[in-house]
């Protein structure tokens, strides 16, 4: 048994085909099932059923590929203490964060932390909560930048910063009538959402279904992509939105008109780099988590907040 035989079946397991397992090995996929059938034959039991499509691993398969990948980040710890007693950060850090949040730490934290750590090569990936949480079991990225808690056994949570969300309302609403809102002044029928997958849609219905009548709520036909998208329906057709607060930081003087914000307790979002249990590149995140708690304002690094909105 070898560790490249264990990185062989992970990778099987990971894209259930032997094809793609082999391009991502950066080798062909007869070497890729030569050396997964001796380790077969070495354990003397069958590791995947090759019979279906795609490729599934057996009952025993399931507990040995799982081992497979203890074994495999216990052995790269060792590359760790190797790059902290050299007290330099070097390698690849792959990292999924989620749409909401992207926009307003990414550009900034990319061009402090590319800076300050030449030698580490980011590679990001703009995604889902859900698709970044399969990304991190699956060990195909290091961390995730999410909106917790998230309540997965499987990972672990740092919190970084807890982010306001606040009211955005065009001039047509009644909403602009009033200085700070409650969760009760909320229309239904004129909030502008999230398309489903998006966590931040699930806070906000959190939010609006606190009012003290919730049975005129409806299921809503026209759902957005992207937190700007929000922004430009209420510009252009009225209503209004929920955004979060770091959102508010490239606005001009007549959209910040349309700002709302709530009265105390105000609801927010926790947010958190996310990783597995038995995480690698310790070193590269806590940089990460540093360098975007250097861009924030303090009252976003403070204890948490009472109205944190569960997903």
């Amino acid at each position: 048994m070898t560790i490249t035989q264990l990185e062989y079946i992970v990778a099987v397991d990971t894209y259930r085909s032997f094809v793609l397992a082999a391009e991502k090995c950066f080798v062909t996929q007869p070497t890729l099932s030569m050396q997964v059938q001796k380790l077969e034959d070495t354990l003397g039991v069958k590791l995947f059923d090759r019979s279906k499509q795609p490729v599934v691993p057996t009952e025993i398969g399931i507990e040995i590929v799982t081992q497979a990948r203890v074994l495999l980040s216990e052995s790269e710890k060792i590359r760790e203490i190797i790059t902290d007693r050299k007290k330099e950060l070097s390698g690849e850090l792959k990292v999924g964060i989620i749409p909401t949040v992207a926009p307003y730490i990414l550009p900034k934290v990319l061009r402090g932390f590319i800076e300050r750590y030449p030698q580490v090569k980011l590679i990001v990936w703009e995604q889902t909560t859900e698709q970044i949480i399969q990304q991190l079991k699956s060990g195909l990225i290091d961390c995730g930048i999410l909106s917790t808690p998230l309540r997965e056994a499987s990972l672990t949570e740092i919190p970084v910063f807890y982010e306001n969300f606040v009211a955005y309302v065009s001039k047509n609403s009644r909403l602009s009538k009033k200085k700070n809102i409650s969760p009760e002044d909320i229309d239904m029928e004129e909030i502008w959402l999230l398309n489903e997958g998006h966590c931040m849609r699930e806070q906000v219905l959190n939010i609006c279904q606190r009012r003290k009548a919730t049975e005129g709520f409806k299921h809503f036909e026209y759902n957005m992509g992207s937190v700007e998208t929000l922004k430009r329906m209420v510009d252009q057709n009225n209503g209004a939105t929920i955004l979060p607060e770091l959102a508010l930081s490239d606005l001009g003087d007549k959209q910040l008109d349309k700002v709302r914000y709530f009265k105390s307790p105000e609801p927010a979002r926790e947010v958190s780099i996310v990783i597995q249990r038995n995480f690698l590149k310790r070193r590269m995140i806590e940089a990460l988590k540093n360098e975007i708690l250097e861009l924030l304002p303090k009252r976003m690094k403070t204890k948490k907040k009472k109205e944190v909105m569960d997903i």
